[in-house]
């Protein structure tokens, strides 16, 4: 099953994926300055495409995915003002 969602950031948009795979689910909040990604993902191949990406993980849900903090980030990640240990709704306006 596919739970897609968007949640309105000021003006701006994120759009929110959850992707049923077998026993868990892949989460991803997707803004236009950079994700929020579940344990899935892979931060390594996501520094590589010099993406602004957030990984958060023990989340299943869209909803525990935006409560949640981040776990790891890439750098680009880090120049946005995104740190580890930061709760995902600080991020949001900074991905937007």
């Amino acid at each position: 099953m596919v739970i897609t969602k968007e949640i309105a950031v000021g003006k701006k948009t994120i759009i929110c994926l959850s992707l049923n795979l077998l026993s868990k689910n892949l989460i991803v909040l997707r803004g236009s300055n950079g994700y929020v990604m579940c344990g899935y993902l892979d931060l390594t191949i996501a520094e590589k495409f010099q993406d602004a990406a957030v990984r958060v993980t023990g989340v299943s849900s869209i909803e525990e995915a935006l409560e949640a903090r981040v776990d790891s980030c890439t750098g680009l990640a880090e120049k946005l003002g995104i740190h580890k240990g930061q709760p995902i709704q600080e991020v949001l306006p900074l991905i937007a």
